[in-house]
């Protein structure tokens, strides 16, 4: 059995102080060690460091050996280009199968927060159990605490089974990130989960959707299959990182796959997938704000500052977040953290190369 860390991510929604080289994955936003850290740390009750990998890209590759200095070298996967999870996850799975034909792999992003170490390992124990002996594409969903817009949706539509306290649910659908509306409809039916992006399964399993589903990334993967070992191998797999697609696996495998079994987590999850997130799980002063940093706050409420060396002054403003880096000052309203990607896509697009 394996791990696959997913870590090469952007993570442009905690711009500014999230950048190219040095992304979300890679601070430490909550506590002293990092998000990737923490991935690692938490999979010790299951795995070695010779079972963990960690797939990332060029730009980000010497700050994750820095990091993980245990991590054995072979094990950091280097994608010359990102190309969303359905490559990401197909080159890893055909790395991984030649190391063992009938591994299981569980793949997770580098960059959440879970809660309940011990519920959350015993999910993936679960899940695992189950992709091997039954052959399953797995996946870890969330019971919804409000109706999310930044969130992927599972429904499901009878329960399989109880294993170790850890509940099996059938996948009737997936759905994409929906309106607010739509959201609403979903938590009110009482049979959707958030998608954690968390998935277990075999390697050849998950080859074998690839090839019904996605057979340009399959086609490419079996290029890069029969130079494994040689001196063409990372020539190769730059050339079909060139020409595949980039497509994310939810939509290109698991809303069409058959036989999905999904996990109701239990373990306290959030996926950090914005300032207000942070903001929501931090603890606050008896106005409602999380300050971290000097400060100096009159008749302001809800407000997340970070601003480390400086002091911030606030006087009448509301539910805003505001983060200094030194080069890049950010504010902008709370119910608008979803949106600092653009921000960071506004820099690109200006060839602000120094803030992105």
């Amino acid at each position: 059995m394996f791990a696959l860390i997913m870590a090469g991510g952007a993570g442009k929604r905690f711009w500014p102080k999230s950048r190219e080289k040095h992304p979300k994955q890679l601070l430490n936003i909550l506590g002293e060690k990092t998000l990737i850290q923490n991935t690692v740390d938490r999979l010790s009750p299951l795995f070695s460091m010779d079972q963990i990998f960690v797939i990332s890209n060029e730009k980000q590759k010497d700050e994750v050996r820095r990091q993980l200095p245990s991590l054995p070298e072979k094990n950091l996967i280097v994608e010359p280009k990102g190309k969303n999870t359905a490559p990401c996850i197909g080159l890893s799975a055909l790395l991984l199968e030649k190391i063992d034909p009938e591994a299981v792999m569980i793949v997770l992003p580098a960059d959440h927060l879970i809660q309940n170490d011990e519920r959350f390992i015993n999910a993936l124990r679960v899940g695992a159990r189950v992709a091997r002996e039954k052959d399953s594409m797995v996946t870890l969903g969330i019971e919804p605490t409000y109706p999310s817009t930044g969130y992927g949706y599972i429904q499901f539509n009878e329960q399989l089974e109880v294993i170790d306290d850890v509940t099996l649910l059938k996948v009737k659908t997936f759905a994409e990130k929906p309106n607010l509306a739509t959201a609403g409809r979903f938590i009110s039916s009482g049979d959707f989960l958030w998608n954690s992006g968390i998935f277990i399964w075999k390697c050849k399993r998950i080859l074998r959707e690839l090839e019904e589903h996605l057979p340009h990334l399959y086609d490419g993967l079996m290029e890069i299959k029969e130079v494994l070992g040689t001196p063409e191998e990372e020539e190769t797999i730059r050339r079909v990182y060139c020409q595949i697609k980039s497509i994310s696996v939810d939509y290109g495998v698991m809303e069409h796959a058959e036989d999905v079994v999904v996990i109701k987590g239990k373990f306290g999850w959030n996926d950090l997938g914005s300032w207000d997130e942070v903001y929501n799980i931090l603890e606050k002063d008896e106005d409602d704000n999380v300050l971290v940093g000097e400060h100096i706050i009159k008749d302001s409420r809800n407000c997340y500052v970070e601003a480390p060396g400086k002091c911030v002054a606030l006087m009448g403003v509301n539910d805003l977040i505001v983060v200094d880096t030194g080069d890049v000052l950010l504010i902008c309203p709370r119910e608008r953290a979803q949106d600092v990607k653009e921000l960071a896509d506004v820099a690109k697009r200006r060839k602000l190369d120094q803030y992105i």
